[in-house]
């Protein structure tokens, strides 16, 4: 008996998606922690225009963008570059942000604007529970030093804000499944370089003479874009929009522990305690179910 052939789709599919978010979440605040050390050598623009040129660069030669954006209708590719134009400013006003503010604080504030899009698919009291929970634990890691920063915080908010649309149009290309949804954002990616070229180049340009800073922005690149971005396509087209905007509840208890352990932003106890109230939250939450009409029109 001939055996089958493994597609990218279906070995994702063994995975359990809970399990690819986990992935996701760590490295989404593993690159920007070591993209942190580089701020001074580099300069904050400089990182982010090595994260999202490494990105571009490493999807191109997987997924062929230009071939995308040839077979993609003219509504496909408006949502292409407006996911592109969200990825340039979420990861350029990230770092800025990060520049100025603790990162579990922007990590929280990002959290902020995904409440809505999880409230919106609650359907059962007990994710209802979920979502005070976290919220709760969202607040408490803010605390109320944050005011001390309104241009970090600016900063902080414009990236929470296009986190919510990449939130948005990231499930929006993941319905064609992991791969298709993998192939569209590697344009997106691409999309997002044009739009960044002209900001941050000039940086970027220091580490080009020093082979150890440039391979440490290409680390970042990585670490940063690629693996958690990936990770989060094969989630999204696994899971209802409204768990994984709760599941991101997770990431300001991932950059809490991550930013104790590499750049000794050590937590106090209201951190902790902020941190316990979100794990509970997701920990509480599970998928709603189907309405009965859409369960009827599936099984006819």
């Amino acid at each position: 008996m001939k055996a089958k052939n493994l597609s990218f789709t279906s070995a994702a599919e063994v995975v359990p998606p809970h399990a690819w978010f986990g992935v996701s979440a760590v490295f989404h605040y593993l690159g920007p922690s070591f993209a942190v050390l580089l701020f001074p050598a580099v300069g904050v623009l400089g990182v982010a225009w090595m994260r999202i040129a490494t990105a571009a660069l490493m999807f191109a030669a997987w997924t062929k963008p230009w071939r995308i954006f040839a077979h993609a209708s003219a509504r496909e590719r408006i949502l292409l570059l407006a996911l592109g134009l969200c990825l340039a400013v979420m990861n350029t006003s990230f770092y800025l942000a990060l520049d100025r503010l603790p990162m579990s604080l922007v990590a929280a504030i990002e959290f902020v604007g995904t409440i809505g899009v999880a409230a919106y698919g609650l359907r059962t009291r007990r994710n209802l529970l979920a979502l005070l929970l976290a919220i709760a634990g969202v607040f408490v890691l803010i605390d109320l030093r944050w005011s001390s920063d309104p241009l970090g915080l600016f900063w902080a908010f414009l990236n929470g804000a296009m986190f919510v649309g990449y939130l948005l149009l990231g499930h929006r290309i993941a319905e064609g499944g992991a791969s298709g949804g993998v192939d569209r954002l590697g344009a997106a990616m691409t999309a997002a370089l044009l739009f960044i070229m002209p900001i941050g180049f000039m940086q970027a340009m220091r580490a080009i003479a020093d082979p150890m800073l440039l391979l440490a922005g290409i680390g970042v690149g990585v670490c940063s874009s690629v693996i958690p971005y990936v990770c989060d396509q094969l989630a999204m087209s696994r899971l209802p929009r409204a768990s994984f905007a709760l599941l991101l509840a997770l990431l300001p208890a991932t950059a809490t522990v991550i930013a104790a352990l590499v750049l000794a932003q050590i937590p106090s106890t209201r951190d902790i305690l902020g941190v316990l109230l979100v794990m509970v939250g997701v920990a509480l939450h599970r998928p709603s179910p189907p309405p009965l009409k859409e369960i009827a029109e599936t099984t006819l």
